[in-house]
């Protein structure tokens, strides 16, 4: 089921859309590092729901979230993008929240993001709901949200998929 707003429709990504999604990467970010990392990201196995904003039959957004290795059922959102013609209209908004709805309906748990702590910390994450959790990435930008309450547990390590490592 996708949403409308705006002209705007926010569904989860199916198959043919990896070309509209690659170039939305491109245009969204300085190098390809982001689009690579999603098509390694999805290659590995490690892409567990993707979320696409289009407008008159184009893709202008798209967010995935990777499973990630903790003792609970737990995603990283990473990345977010939209095409510059289309940023700071709401569309970043609407595939997080989408893509938190969809997570919930699915069981996860939690996720984590690595960002802007103002910009996330409007949905819901929080650097100190991810403090216990040990990660390479940990710090004042690495936050959590609880997508079903109570979590299994209150403290471990959590680990993102090698495709990550290669980032700078």
């Amino acid at each position: 089921m996708a949403a409308r707003k705006r002209g705007v429709i926010v569904r989860t990504l199916v198959v043919g859309d990896e070309p509209g999604v690659r170039s939305v990467l491109l245009a969204a970010f300085p190098t390809s590092a982001e689009a690579d990392l999603v098509d390694q990201l999805r290659s590995g196995g490690h892409a567990e729901l993707e979320v696409v904003a289009e407008k008159e039959g184009q893709t202008i957004g798209h967010i995935l979230f990777s499973s990630l290795k903790t003792p609970f059922r737990a995603l990283g959102l990473a990345p977010v993008s939209v095409t510059p013609t289309h940023q700071r209209r709401g569309i970043g908004s609407a595939l997080i929240e989408r893509g938190h709805e969809l997570a919930r309906a699915e069981g996860w748990q939690a996720s984590f993001v690595l960002g802007e702590p103002e910009y996330y910390g409007r949905f819901g994450y929080s650097a100190d709901a991810a403090r216990p959790f040990a990660c390479i990435y940990s710090g004042p930008n690495f936050m959590m949200l609880a997508l079903n309450e109570p979590l299994p547990i209150a403290r471990s390590e959590v680990g993102y998929p090698p495709p990550f490592e290669e980032l700078d």
